[in-house]
């Protein structure tokens, strides 16, 4: 994988956000390939498909990219996006894509990551004030990818710091993770909550530990009178999935 942009293409491009997006989405139409089946390359969608950039020929699954020049391995908080009620639409949809957010420096690719689409809810895009009436586009209403409401465990890397991890592993791990997907809404939520809460604890916790959230969580989810419930059942359910495993007596490992 050739981490360097085909920088011949930013020739008749003033704009530097220009430049950026034709750079850094030839280089993903060239280089990238299906993270979760394997296939060798990807294709971009049709221009202005909203919430798209590039589909797998061989299974169909959907990608939008987001890039950023840095040299910082972390992701920014924030990540600004299209049309707030056209991404709420997609995300909330069963053809919602997965995402890559990539960082770039000099002209090459740093860090990649892709978070799948069983990770984006409604609580994960922010809505950006409308453009005001003297703006061109008056009331346009744009969003925000908060990247922090992401857990980490569902942000899947692809390179790090200049180097391409094997395909092999990437699927691997896509698929692992994908293996926590629900089929609602507001299992989405709960599943992101919890392991938003696993990942501030050590590598070893306790179910007494997760209870120390029940506040926490009762604010997010107001209509919920059994949280502690909740919470073990969260944690049955990634333990059955591989994420944690059960030590006994109420102790939790990270696997």
């Amino acid at each position: 994988m050739d981490l360097r942009f085909n920088t011949s293409l930013a020739e008749g491009y003033k704009s530097a956000s220009q430049i950026a997006r034709v750079l850094t989405e030839d280089w993903l139409a060239r280089n990238m390939y299906c993270p979760i089946c394997g296939e060798v390359s990807i294709r971009r969608a049709k221009p202005n498909a909203p919430v798209k950039d590039y589909v797998c020929e061989h299974c169909k699954s959907q990608y939008e990219l987001k890039s950023k020049r840095s040299d910082s391995e972390s992701f920014q908080a924030t990540v600004a996006d299209g049309v707030y009620r056209t991404m709420i639409g997609r995300i909330t949809s069963l053809e919602n894509p997965s995402f890559f957010f990539m960082h770039y420096d000099r002209y090459e690719v740093n860090n990649l990551v892709i978070v799948p689409k069983c990770f984006f809810t409604p609580s994960v895009i922010e809505k950006r004030d409308a453009l005001a009436a003297t703006a061109r586009r008056a009331g346009w209403e744009g969003c925000n990818i908060l990247m922090r409401e992401i857990p980490t465990t569902a942000k899947i890397p692809i390179i790090r710091n200049g180097i391409a991890l094997p395909v092999q592993e990437v699927v691997s791990h896509y698929h692992r993770v994908f293996n926590l997907q629900t089929k609602s809404l507001e299992s989405r939520g709960w599943l992101m909550d919890t392991l938003h809460l696993v990942e501030r604890l050590d590598e070893t916790f306790t179910l007494k530990q997760m209870y120390s959230f029940v506040d926490e969580l009762q604010v997010k989810h107001p209509d919920n009178n059994h949280i502690p419930d909740k919470i073990r059942q969260q944690l049955q359910f990634l333990r059955d999935k591989g994420i944690i495993e059960f030590k006994g007596n109420g102790v939790y490992r990270k696997i």
